[in-house]
């Protein structure tokens, strides 16, 4: 319905009336229908679109600025497929029929080598830092449920994906979930779950833990890879009953992979602490084994003898997922099938390789005729590796792999979804060119913690605390002679503290004493001293905060991560739901001249076309005018490069200990104090956020705040001088 703006509600309440519909309506309608007069609140989201969009045509996207766009010439083809078929019964339509137990029975007695595509997730977190866009799954989402019914589970959902839908891609991550199941209705969907870590990056209390297992498995989540950061079993209790209990999924529990059970000198991580760590998990209820060599570092040899002794051991099912990060995974992937593994985790061929898991295309050729044969269609492999070959080209400035298999990985035992995601944050710390460094910092600091176990959240510690050293210009060896209690990452101290568990051996004393300063470590589960969130209570307080009702989506998004929900409810209601927006657009904007079609709901599209971007008024405002389904648009954009000398903020003078500095380059997330209040040496003064990693800053000594040079929001660079004492 197109007219006079005021006139069109009304418009539409009168046909869409019963009388009118029924074809009854006479001229009385009117004066005996008063609803025609109650006018829904417009959405607009055409006019919130065009301003998201001229917003990233002025200003960029904050995700791609600064770097080249990349060349985006190949078609994308989605492979064909006979939408009038029925779909394939497929192992979805096992386990809804059969429980999770006979599940995992079948999963057992299968002779073919069963087959997890990660393309959905691991695999672009590996190589593209997670940032993926729901637009681009869903769009082959059909034909991977027409053509692809034979693969054991489909991994799109958790991990760091969760976190990044959200703070990067501005989604929802559990409406993502959802669409994907109404379009593959007959595939698993599988998981990666942090046990007692959720989607987060630290401990949740129980019920917090539970809440968000069931509230997925409704979303539509079928397999829970459950594993913990440090290999600390009680943090998996919880996650594991609630997964048996509350839900009919299957409960895939983990033994995270480490060090070199071939090599005598490290026996701090051996074959028979593999084999005990499996058994327990055995008992402790799983239906599956995963073996999650997140580094890759499981060679060849070392998997066929691992996964002979765990399937002589264990009578559930074993599921090998590897990263291709030196190079030869794919011989460790044809090792496991021999020694009898029974699911191995494989990407499509054009998001394989390198930091993500080996060849899924090429596995499946090489074992077809074999006793292991796939029984995969290898043709319909080919074509979805074309699509996802066009697709990757639109997230280049986040394809920072190397370009090379390396052994440095045996080294430096950085997990492959981690490598691009640390990049990122070196590169936004201003350490990009220092890259070798970090890498350098990230294998000692490893080491200075005791050689942990390293998948996130622990991965993340040992990244942020190298990174924290690097930019302080503190060589990791050196930083037991640090005063006790100097300002170390929140995410360093909170670990050091107990509070992602104990690794095998316990915390080193001498870092721990510098760290934590006066502040006593705890052992035992820390989901045990967690106190039990009142989840109405809850749900009430966040529906006062966004003055909207709550749903269980808001609710489990907004305890994982309280500020990340927060800026996303905030983002949308002013801009729409940008994940309609085709990638490109959604990245770079549009060029004069370019049209994109937005689907905004099911039958219901937007043809936008960029006609003109005029030069800056006196404000530094731009106006972009549209074409909107034919219709001239024009929406004013402020350019945000057109901008008074800023004033450089002044350094702090490390000797004198009533200036603060700033240690990293950061936003100030929030400040803590005010001019003339008292502190104390080590009161908190403000909290500094880079790239997920959060600081919090203290009081060089007592004294009154004469000054707070900053504010929240505000950007500061490493040493900038943040608060003055007198």
């Amino acid at each position: 319905i197109r007219g006079v703006k005021t006139n069109i509600p009304f418009i539409e309440n009168v046909v869409n009336h019963p009388i009118f519909v029924s074809g009854q309506a006479t001229t009385t309608l009117i004066d005996t229908s008063k609803e025609l007069f109650n006018f829904k609140r417009r959405r607009d989201r055409a006019t919130k679109l065009l301003n998201l969009l001229g917003e990233t045509i002025v200003n960029g996207n904050d995700q791609v600025k600064g770097r080249p766009v990349p060349v985006m010439d190949l078609p994308v083809i989605i492979p064909k497929y006979d939408h009038t078929h029925s779909l394939p019964k497929g192992t979805k339509d096992y386990l809804t029929k059969h429980g999770p137990e006979k599940f995992a029975q079948w999963t057992r007695n299968q002779k073919k080598l069963l087959v997890t595509d990660t393309t959905m997730r691991d695999a672009h977190q590996s190589l593209l830092a997670a940032r993926m866009r729901s637009y681009d799954q869903l769009k082959v989402a059909d034909a991977i449920a027409q053509r692809a019914g034979d693969l054991y589970s489909l991994e799109c959902w958790g991990g760091a994906t969760f976190d990044t839908s959200m703070r990067f891609l501005h989604e929802n991550p559990f409406k993502r979930l959802r669409r994907l199941r109404e379009r593959i209705p007959n595939i698993c969907f599988q998981m990666l779950l942090r046990g007692a870590n959720g989607v987060g990056y630290s401990n949740y209390p129980d019920n917090v833990i539970r809440g968000f297992i069931k509230h997925s498995a409704e979303s539509g989540m079928d397999i829970f890879r459950v594993f913990d950061s440090l290999n600390y079993l009680p943090n998996l209790k919880v996650a594991m009953e609630s997964i048996r209990k509350d839900t009919n999924s299957v409960c895939e529990a983990t033994i995270c992979y480490t060090g070199d059970i071939l090599d005598d000198n490290r026996d701090k991580y051996t074959l028979q602490y593999y084999v005990n760590m499996a058994k327990e998990l055995e008992q402790m209820g799983a239906h599956v084994l995963a073996l999650k060599d997140m580094s890759g570092l499981c060679t060849p040899h070392a998997v066929f003898k691992l996964v002979k002794a765990l399937r002589s051991e264990i009578a559930i099912p074993v599921h090998f997922h590897t990263h291709d990060s030196s190079g030869i995974a794919g011989a460790s992937i044809i090792k496991a099938a021999e020694a009898g593994v029974d699911v191995v985790d494989l990407a499509t061929a054009s998001l394989s390789g390198l930091t993500s898991q080996p060849n899924l295309n090429s596995i499946v050729n090489a074992l077809r005729g074999d006793k292991r044969d796939t029984g995969l269609d290898l043709q319909f492999l080919n074509e979805l590796s074309i699509y996802w070959e066009a697709v990757r080209q639109f997230y280049g400035p986040f394809d920072t792999s190397p370009k090379f298999g390396s052994a440095e990985v045996y080294t430096h035992e950085m997990p492959g979804g981690q490598y691009t995601n640390l990049r990122e944050q070196a590169r936004a710390l201003g350490l990009g060119a220092r890259w070798p460094e970090v890498v350098r910092y990230y294998h000692e600091v490893n080491h200075l913690l005791g050689d942990i176990v390293k998948v996130t959240p622990s991965s993340k510690v040992v990244g942020d605390l190298a990174m924290f050293l690097l930019t302080k210009g503190v060589e990791p060896a050196d930083l037991v002679n640090l005063e006790p209690g100097t300002a170390f990452p929140e995410s360093v101290v909170d670990m050091l503290s107990g509070g992602l568990g104990q690794p095998k051996g316990g915390w080193p004393k001498a870092v721990q004493k510098v760290v934590l300063g006066d502040r006593k470590p705890f052992k035992g589960r820390p989901g045990a001293r967690a106190e039990k969130v009142d989840l109405e209570a809850k749900r009430q307080e966040i529906s006062k905060q966004f003055k909207r009702e709550i749903n269980n989506d808001d609710l489990f998004a907004y305890l994982m991560y309280p500020q990340v929900y927060t800026d996303l409810d905030k983002y949308i209601k002013q801009n729409g739901h940008a994940r309609v927006l085709p990638t490109p657009a959604f990245f770079y904007g549009l060029k004069p001249g370019e049209e994109i079609t937005v689907e905004i709901e099911e039958g219901k599209s937007l043809i936008v076309k960029l006609i003109y971007v005029s030069e800056p008024n006196e404000d530094g405002e731009r106006t972009l005018t549209f074409e909107l389904n034919g219709r001239a648009r024009e929406c004013v954009i402020l350019d945000k490069s057109i901008k008074t000398e800023s004033k450089k903020r002044a350094k702090a003078d490390p000797a004198n200990k009533m200036q603060v500095g700033a240690p990293i380059p950061a936003m100030v997330s929030s400040v803590a104090i005010s001019v003339g209040q008292k502190v104390k040496k080590k009161d908190k003064l403000l909290v500094l956020e880079a790239m997920k990693m959060q600081t919090t800053v203290y009081a060089l000594a007592d004294g009154v705040i004469d000054k707070v040079e900053v504010q929240a929001g505000d950007q500061v660079d490493s040493k900038d001088l943040l608060v003055s004492l007198r």
